[in-house]
């Protein structure tokens, strides 16, 4: 699928005006559900790094695409990555300024496009992307940034995807990406897509009340809202 060059910008474009006019309030905070949400995301991606033989993390060269203000950056120094075997890339400069202040030294983070990645062939073991699909509507532009996931990534690396695949109804700038939508992304890979999370307004709303509660609803694909999985060449 070829895209035109201004076709490209304008759809990075949108969503650098959709992201400017988010107004995020105190659904992310760590005081609240949020926390809920974001500690059983740890302990499936840690489980996937186990099932995958990645518990090694310090020999890891890693990739994230869309690093925002660099959360899993941090989670991966956390479990054992070497900050200087770990890059960053995202369109949003005031993203990356607070995530320079947040990482640890040695982390290396690039304003960039995820359509043209500076680095060379197979260069990473692993490359992840968290919530990044979901707020590109151009289908040209996502698989342009598939394809280039997986030419950055070694013949017998991974890659690593966590993104809802439901849409959310009060937000027009993000679109859900289904399972066979990454399955045509990827469409020379094997794709392996677990659902996971808990639909993040209840976790907010009941997390404080009663984590239990929200285990147990967890426990009904009807309530999770998220892919989480593994993509590797065949």
């Amino acid at each position: 699928m070829i895209q035109s060059f201004d076709s490209v910008r304008a759809e990075e474009g949108r969503i650098r005006a959709a992201y400017a006019k988010r107004k995020e309030g105190g659904r992310y905070s760590w005081f609240g559900g949020h926390l809920y949400t974001m500690q059983q995301c740890e302990r499936r991606m840690l489980a996937l790094l186990q099932r995958c033989g990645l518990e090694d993390l310090a020999s890891q060269t890693i990739l994230e695409i869309g690093c925002g203000t660099g959360h899993w950056l941090r989670e991966l120094v956390k479990w054992g990555a070497r900050p200087e075997k770990l890059t960053g890339i995202d369109l949003l400069a005031d993203r990356l300024a607070l995530a320079r202040r947040l990482c640890a030294p040695g982390v290396r983070l690039e304003c960039a496009s995820a359509t043209e990645l500076p680095f060379a062939d197979g260069k990473f073991d692993l490359v992840l992307q968290s919530t990044v699909f979901t707020s590109i509507l151009d289908a040209a532009l996502k698989q342009r940034i598939a394809t280039e996931m997986m030419r950055v990534v070694k013949n017998d690396g991974f890659i690593f995807w966590y993104d809802y695949h439901v849409n959310n109804p009060w937000n027009p700038d993000v679109r859900g990406v289904k399972r066979s939508e990454i399955v045509q992304l990827f469409s020379d890979c094997r794709v392996e897509l677990r659902r996971i999370t808990l639909v993040p307004p209840l976790a907010r709303r009941l997390a404080p009340y009663s984590y239990l509660a929200c285990y147990l609803l967890e426990k009904f694909p009807l309530f999770r809202t998220h892919y989480l999985g593994v993509i590797r060449n065949r």
